[in-house]
């Protein structure tokens, strides 16, 4: 309990976008997850999870409420991993903790010692050179991909040194940040592989795998309440195909079986937009208009069977046109982690702030309107700011890397674990994200920030001095 007010301390260094902007950070997304709840609306293309966690702490009175959710979560996270990294190093890397190496599957061990400076002094660095307030303080499920990273470190290189409730809480910020998204079932799933590489014995996997499990069970448990599908994306397949159809190979599927194929798609063959955002949001493109071929719904819904067909036989058509198309997203996606792209007011009257003034007072509305990204002068007032981003992450990923090495040769496994998560969950970010729905800066740049955090702790510390006998 004397760590919380620490915890808040961190939390309020990682919320202080917020602060300049005048109101939470928010994105046209955001409105639909508001709407989830306050309409009733079944978003087609977004899981029934963070909607409803939005609806939890902001309770129809505040949006600043979630955010400070997010950011003392985060914080919490943060110093569970200082904590943990000032014990004793964990060897041998693989196999079951050691009891010799100061390890204990009990967790009766004393906690690690983390001063309140060391942990507002780490919150400061990230806040001020690294895009982790960015999305700390955005209400988008993007802040949860690199919850996840930090969560299943934890519970797989770390478990040892936490308490009974603290385990508990991991996975279930684990459970809820894996079903929050759907790019983010890959990322955990490389992350148990992972596991099971590094450590090879099945505690460790199962603490990881167990939030998985409950994710997916979670999703198809709410897919099947509001869409009356059973399924973990019930119309998933309309996002995939708009990414094949740009990369090509879902096209020239479409231009060799149409017209004989009779989808609706065929209308579009030899036309089909290069770019998938188009091809998904379009109004006049081919997924949104109204069809003629007979189905009450239209759009993505009606579109899903005939996506999963045509991403059936672009499949056996193309098999490796598709993993090059998926190869070349993935390197393009790393390369991308600018801020820039959640700072506009592009929609944001018509979704944030339509779902404001239907389910929140008065004042809450009047305060969104004066913020500067409402006010569309965000993206000027932060820019001298973002400066600094694109150095640490190029320090950061080079200290990583030497940490790798370091860690590697000191023994130190929990460290090393850390390295190893933090770079499998950027690359299964980027796969996921850059290959399944296309390269954007967003994506990566929610995650990219945990390279300059794995350069500042994974360093093997010097090992205490042992005191003399009295």
């Amino acid at each position: 309990m004397r760590a919380w007010p620490t915890i808040l301390g961190g939390a309020a260094l990682l919320l202080w976008p917020a602060a300049l902007n005048g109101y939470p950070l928010v994105f046209s997304d955001t409105g639909a997850f508001l709407a989830q709840t306050i309409e009733r609306i079944p978003i087609w293309d977004k899981p029934m999870v963070y909607g409803p966690l939005l609806h939890l702490f902001h309770l129809r009175l505040s949006l600043w409420l979630p955010m400070a959710a997010q950011g003392l979560a985060l914080s919490w996270l943060l110093w569970l991993v200082q904590r943990v990294l000032d014990h004793d190093p964990l060897t041998p890397v693989r196999g079951p903790v050691s009891h010799a190496s100061g390890g204990s599957p009990s967790g009766d061990h004393a906690p690690g010692r983390v001063t309140t400076g060391s942990h507002l002094l780490l919150c400061a660095g990230l806040a001020a050179a690294t895009a982790a307030p960015w999305f700390a303080a955005f209400l988008m499920p993007d802040w949860l991909a690199p919850a996840l990273v930090l969560a299943l470190f934890l519970l797989g290189f770390a478990a040892d040194r936490l308490g009974r409730g603290e385990r508990l809480a991991l996975g279930l910020l684990a459970t809820q940040a894996a079903a929050a998204h759907l790019s983010h079932l890959p990322l955990a799933a490389a992350l148990i592989l992972l596991m099971l590489a590094v450590r090879r014995a099945w505690r460790p996997a199962l603490a990881c795998a167990l939030p998985l499990l409950a994710a997916l069970a979670l999703l198809l448990a709410t897919n099947l309440a509001v869409h009356g599908r059973f399924g973990i994306s019930p119309y998933g397949a309309v996002f995939a195909l708009a990414r094949l159809v740009a990369d090509g190979p879902a096209a020239r599927t479409i231009a060799a079986r149409c017209p004989e194929a009779g989808w609706h798609l065929c209308r579009w063959a030899g036309r089909l937009p290069g770019d998938a955002d188009v091809v998904l949001w379009a109004p006049d493109g081919p997924v949104s208009p109204p069809r003629s071929d007979g189905p009450e719904r239209f759009g993505p819904i009606a579109l899903a069977p005939e996506a999963g067909v045509i991403l059936r036989e672009t499949l056996r058509r193309e098999p490796l046109g598709v993993l090059r198309a998926a190869a070349r997203n993935t390197l393009r996606q790393l390369g991308l982690a600018r801020v820039g792209d959640t700072l506009g007011p592009e929609n944001l009257a018509g979704t944030v702030g339509r779902e404001l003034a239907l389910g929140f007072p008065p004042a809450e509305a009047a305060r969104f309107a004066a913020s500067l990204q409402a006010r569309g002068v965000l993206r000027q007032a932060s820019a001298p700011v973002l400066l600094l981003h694109p150095a640490a992450l190029l320090l950061g990923a080079a200290g990583a890397l030497l940490a790798w090495g370091w860690a590697a040769r000191a023994g130190d496994g929990r460290r090393l674990g850390l390295v190893l998560c933090v770079l499998v969950g950027i690359t299964a970010n980027a796969a996921a994200t850059g290959a399944l729905s296309g390269p954007h800066d967003r994506y990566q740049a929610r995650i990219a920030w945990l390279l300059p955090l794995a350069a500042l702790l994974a360093w093997p510390r010097r090992p205490r001095p042992t005191p003399n006998p009295a």
